[in-house]
């Protein structure tokens, strides 16, 4: 069974990358080796694999690759140090920032 991985780096400058993969240890190389200069990683490194989750079905790996990909750097920083209730208090915060729950909107 073929497996797939989402994962996330913590570059030196303290941004993240999101990817996937079927190889996570190869991939994580070619990052940290620099092999393709026009990659956001590049002028990044050194890279930490501080997250990875691995999915047998390739639709899944992509579905949740998409979903964090659009999360804050601390967001995708407590998923990673397994920080759960951080996760939502960080959804909350973004959610409530949103015009639709501002007072001075209307």
């Amino acid at each position: 069974m073929k497996s797939y991985f989402v994962y996330i780096l913590k570059c030196s400058d303290g941004l993240t990358y999101t990817g996937m993969t079927n190889n996570i240890s190869r991939r994580f190389e070619e990052h940290q080796k620099g092999l393709n200069k026009t990659c956001f990683t590049y002028k990044r490194r050194p890279l930490e694999l501080v997250f990875y989750q691995e999915f047998n079905d390739v639709n899944q790996a992509i579905y949740f690759e998409k979903k964090i990909k659009n999360w804050s750097s601390k967001k995708k920083m407590a998923l990673a140090y397994e920080e759960y209730s951080m996760l939502q208090i960080l959804a909350e915060c973004r959610n409530a920032t949103h015009s639709k729950y501002n007072p001075n909107t209307e």
